[in-house]
């Protein structure tokens, strides 16, 4: 048993000696740890904050894609309406020309018939004027 004690009192003492080795050598490990840690944890702040803000400059730049196709869509469908609207306008006064060079043929071929329309015409406009009075 004399040998077990001796040996505990020497690996007691060789642990002892290298535990305040070891401790120190712990230290800076977990500092440079730390340290490297901080250092990592600063490039990724920096990758993040070029990341977020690419992301905004793409999200602005779509957003002006969108407002460009919107405003051509609404300036290319103003000018359709703008082009149907002269249409319509065109047809119509052609008709009314047409309407108007119609009466006239109709009054030269009958123009007692075209004066009783007339007064039929002017005779309901002024009951009805009356009516309302």
């Amino acid at each position: 048993m004399s040998s077990d004690t001796s040996s505990s009192d020497l690996s007691g003492r060789s642990i002892a000696g290298n535990q305040d080795g070891t401790v120190g050598a712990t230290h800076d490990r977990l500092s440079e740890d730390v340290s490297s840690l901080r250092a990592d944890m600063h490039k990724m702040h920096d990758t993040l904050s070029k990341l977020v803000s690419a992301a905004g400059g793409q999200a602005a730049q779509t957003a002006r894609n969108v407002g460009q196709a919107v405003a051509s869509q609404v300036t290319s469908t103003a000018g359709g309406l703008a082009s149907t609207s002269a249409e319509v306008a065109s047809s119509a006064t052609e008709q009314l020309k047409t309407f108007g060079s119609e009466l006239e043929d109709i009054a030269r071929k009958n123009p007692l018939g075209a004066l009783a329309g007339a007064l039929a015409v002017g005779i309901v406009i002024g009951l009805v004027v009356r009516g309302r009075g």
